[in-house]
Parts: structure tokens; sequence; C-alpha cells
């Protein structure tokens, strides 16, 4: 008997989802898709563990649904702030195309994180990419080249994840992952030179220091709603494959996301526009949960798995918050904005909720998920060369990028929120963005309070002894000590650096330099092919004009050639010659083949 939770992948209900949205009025498109959305988190609530759907894929074996306990978690936070997104669209003016081209990014989302091999995997990842490259471009204006720019960023990297999975497949034998039914001895993307593409390539979707600048190129560029759906899925299922491709962990992976947490809350700190500080926080968070993978202890993925959970839900919020002071002002400059809590006081305690979160602060989330991995990075990781205080190098990284956070945060309410009075009046969010606001700020809380609902979602039981190194406990005396520590130093810094931020230009990055370079050497690469194509093609016009004319004007050519212009010579033969002639070629090439 076929089960119906497991017949077909809810990639595929989600896409004619997507395209119902598209197609129907607004109301009832927006409607669909919440509905599904909100399916979709009750069948990854009870589908049950193991449950696989095998088929055969162009000759290969595919796992096109693979449920274990990171898929599951993955499928319940996707579904369920896809369904705030739909809402907050809804309630932002998004029109229905553009939902579509949001769900259908959910569902590739969906594809990927449920998919049991390689194959699968990188198929829907490279479906994320154009789902996601066409919701940006779907805004036009500045979206459409910073569209350009990601959907080139993304397909190197898809390319550089493909090449890994092909020597893979060379070295095991299958796509298959190993906790599936066949599959190799052995988890992960072989060692070597596979590894080292593998951490590039998805390096690139979790914002890799240097890899990171189409993130904070292209989120502040389309509709307040589409930055919604943009900063949960594709670097959380990077993430996702991070773990796939490296289960034991790597040195170098968590020394990475330790330098991501604190190199984007340093870019974030240098900005103003609201979205464009947002997008470089996405990468610093996602850097502890990268670090929580490198980590690759029990304790420590878990940890990054919490925090994939709590991230997505305070990150949207804050997009929500943000998107809604773009939409009642008209305006993303934290310079052009001020003392807006009097006039939308629900928003600012969104945010507040929000910014909170994401640093850390106690009895919020982020305290609980960043908590367990800095643990991680404590008790399971090499001491390395800047051991003090009884503190591990990835240890001071990830307190550094905490600071940072604050910092930033900080900064962000003081001019958004809290600083002097805004001119003129302005409404607070309408309904829908309230209802998709508050019902995210609640969850926030929550999982901060009540840490136990989140830990019984993890992969592993971090209260657990005997799958631990160390049974984590959230709310000690320590833990406590450090969060408001951390809150502290952000408050103290941001006054130490207030007035020097607020005469900084604008801070070049990365792509300051890799934008020119790579337009001027595409360009100098297509002139060149160019030039070098139409030299050959002048070369094989005269060759071939200076054969035709050798054929038919022997004694000119030979003149010409010998600077000879009285002479004649009889370079043309007789018939009898030339039979002669042809008669001993023939003969010589007999004996010599011969």
């Amino acid at each position: 008997m076929v089960d119906p939770l497991t017949a077909v992948p809810p990639v595929v209900v989600l896409l004619a989802v997507a395209i119902l949205v598209a197609v129907l009025p607004r109301l009832a498109g927006h409607a669909l898709g919440v509905t599904a959305s909100v399916a979709a988190v009750a069948w990854a609530w009870v589908v049950p563990a193991g449950a696989h759907l095998q088929v055969t894929f162009l000759g290969f074996e595919a796992v096109l649904l693979n449920v274990d306990e990171f898929s599951r978690l993955m499928g319940l936070i996707f579904g369920l702030i896809a369904a705030v997104a739909v809402l907050y669209s809804y309630a932002s003016e998004a029109d229905g195309v553009q939902t579509g081209f949001a769900l259908s990014y959910v569902a590739t989302s969906f594809g990927a994180v449920f998919a049991g091999d390689w194959l699968s995997l990188l198929f829907f990842w490279e479906l994320m990419a154009v789902t996601s490259t066409l919701l940006v471009w779907y805004w036009g204006g500045q979206a459409v080249r910073a569209g350009f720019r990601y959907a080139i960023f993304h397909g190197i990297g898809g390319t550089l994840l493909m090449a890994a999975i092909l020597q893979t497949y060379v070295v095991k034998g299958t796509f298959l992952f190993a906790s599936v039914p066949g599959g190799p001895e052995t988890a992960g993307i072989v060692a070597g030179l596979p590894a080292a593409l593998a951490a590039v390539g998805i390096g690139v979707n979790v914002g890799f220091i240097g890899l990171h600048a189409w993130l904070p190129d292209t989120y502040p560029r389309p509709h307040i709603a589409a930055s919604v759906f943009l900063c949960v899925f594709t670097t959380k299922t990077g993430v996702y494959g991070m773990y796939r491709a490296f289960p034991d962990g790597h040195v170098a992976i968590a020394y990475m996301g330790g330098g991501m947490a604190v190199f984007g809350a340093t870019f974030a700190l240098f900005q103003n526009d609201m979205r464009r500080l947002l997008s470089y926080h996405i990468q610093s968070q996602v850097g502890y949960m990268v670090a929580g993978v490198g980590i690759g202890s029990a304790l420590a993925q878990a940890g990054a798995f919490a925090h994939v959970f709590n991230h997505i839900l305070y990150k949207a919020l804050l997009f929500m918050t943000a998107g809604v002071v773009v939409y009642r002002t008209g305006e993303e400059n934290l310079k052009k904005l001020g003392g807006l809590a009097r006039e939308m006081p629900l928003t600012a305690a969104a945010f507040s909720v929000a910014a909170l979160s994401i640093a850390g602060f106690p009895g919020f989330n982020g305290f609980v998920s960043k908590g367990i991995v800095i643990a991680g990075s404590h008790y399971d990781f090499a001491k390395g060369p800047l051991y003090l205080q009884g503190r591990t190098t990835l240890e001071w990284l990830l307190l550094i990028g905490g600071v940072g956070t604050f910092m930033s945060f900080i900064k962000f309410g003081y001019y958004a929120f809290f600083h002097g009075e805004y001119e003129g009046s302005v409404p607070d969010a309408n309904r829908g963005q309230s209802v998709a606001m508050v019902a995210v700020a609640v969850l926030c809380v929550a999982y901060g309070l009540l840490p136990g609902a989140l830990f019984g979602l993890l992969p592993f039981d971090v209260t657990d002894g005997a799958v631990v190194s160390h049974v984590y406990v959230t709310y000690t005396v320590d833990h406590l000590v450090e969060g408001l520590a951390l809150a502290v130093a952000g408050l103290v810094g941001f006054a130490v650096v207030k007035k020097p931020l607020s005469k900084l230009g604008r801070v070049p990055d990365v792509d300051r330099l890799t934008n020119p370079a790579v337009f001027y050497g595409t360009r100098g690469l297509v002139v060149g092919l160019t030039e070098t194509y139409a030299a050959v093609d002048r070369a094989a016009v005269a060759g071939s004009q200076a054969f035709v004319d050798t054929v038919r004007n022997p004694n000119d050519v030979y003149r010409r050639a010998v600077g000879d212009g009285e002479t004649a010579h009889p370079l043309r033969a007789g018939i009898g010659v030339s039979i002669l002639v042809l008669a001993a070629f023939v003969t010589v090439t007999i004996v010599v083949l011969t």
C-alpha cells in the first residue's frame, strides 16, 4: 500500500501551488499559499523518520525524499516562515506573480533539504538559484543588475559543487547519502580536492569571507516582502549542505565560521542602509552555524541547527520590521530616520525583540542557540594559538562577533526608532503585517524562555550526556553573566564609536574590486576572443586567395616570388609530363607504405 505521506514529495505540491498563486486572484492565491505552507509544516511534523522515496533518474539511483532529524527540522522551520512570509507579502501589496516566484523558491528549498542523494540535492540546489534570481529580477530597476551578479555567483558555486559530487561518485560509485538504504559506508564528500571544491562551492551559498559580496548587494534591492524570503532559504540550505558534505566537521570550516561572525558584524556596523546592514548580519550569524558544523561534535552540530532554526525566526522578523519602515516612510537610510518608536510602537517593539534575539540577550531564542555553539567551541575544539583565559581561539571569535552584533543593532534601533523625533506623522504596520510580526516575535520569546521546546527538535539531544560531550544547560550563572557582559560591551562599544561612525562614508568591500575585475576581465576576454577569431578568419581568407591565385596564375606568382618580371618560365606541363609525375608519385607512395 502506498503511503500518502511519501508518495508525492512536498516539492511537487509546493511547485503546483506556486503556479496557482501566480494565476489566481491576489487574495485567493495568497490564502492558498499560506494554507499550503502550513500543510508543509504539518507534513514535516508527522512524516516518519526513515521515510524515503527512491527512483531511477537519468539511469542513476536517486532518493527524492529522505526524512531524518536534520531534514525534518529544516522542513518545519521552512514551512513555518513561508506561511508568515506569504501573509506579510499580501499585507505589503506584493502581487501574485511575485509570491508565486517566492513559493517556487520555497519549494526548491524543500526539495534540496529532503533529497537523499547528491544528484537530487544538486538538481534542487540549482533550481533554488534560478527561482531566487527570478524573485530578485521581478522587482526590476537596480534589482536586475544585482540579480545578474547573484546568478553568476551561484552558478559558479553550483559548478564547483557539481565537480566535487562527480569526483565523489567516481570514488564511491553512488550518489546516495550514507543514511539511505544502499548508500555508501562513509558519509560526506571524499577528502582532498573534492572536499576543497565542495567547501568553496557551498561557501558561496553560506557567504564565506571573499565569496559573500552577492549577499549585501542583492537582498536590499527587491520588494520588501521578497527580502523576507531571500534572507531565509539560500544561506540556511547552504548550512544544511555543508553538514551533508562534512558530517565530521573540519577545522578550516570552523575557523571560517568564526571569521564570518566577526567580519559580518563589523561590516554591518558600517552600514546605514537598513537592509544592507541586516544582510551583513546574515553572514555573521551564519558564521556561528558554519562554526558549529566545522567543530563536528554532536553538541556543536546541534547548536548549528538550533541556530538555523532561531536565526530564520529573528532574521525574518528583522527584515519584516525594516520592510514596514520602508513601506510607511519610503526611506532605507538610517540617517534620514529617527523617533519612529513614537509613531510605530508595535514595529519598534517587534524590532526590539528581534534585535535582542539576534544579539543573544538572555530570555530570547538567540541566547539559547548561540550558547550551544559557543559551548561546543569551548569543550570540543582545539585550543589554538590564541588560547586565553580558558577560552579557545574560535570561542573568542564567536564572542567578539557577539559584541559586534550588539553594537550594530544598538545603532539600528537608536537611529531608526529611539533617537530624535520623526518629522510628520506615519502610521504603524497594517493588520496583516502586525499579525505576521507578532507571531514570529512570540516564537522568539517562547523558544528563549522554554529552550526545551527547541531541544526536542534538534538532531542530537544536548541534555543527554551519552549523546554530547557536555550536557548543555541554558540558564546557568556563567551563561547569564556572559550574555549580560556581551550586552554591556556592545553598549559601551557603540558609545565609543558612535561619533566616528556618523562621519564614516561607505566602506568598500571586496565587491569594489571584484565587480570591476569581473566586468573588465569578461569584456577583455570577449574582445580578445572575437579579435583572435577575426585575425584567424582574415588569415584563412588571405591564404585561400593566395592558393587560388597560385593555381590560376602560377607564372605571375613565380615572377613575384623571384622578382623577375621579364622572363617567362614554362611552369605549365603537358599531359604526358603530368602523367609521368603522377605515376612516379604513386609508385613511391606504394613502396613506402608496403
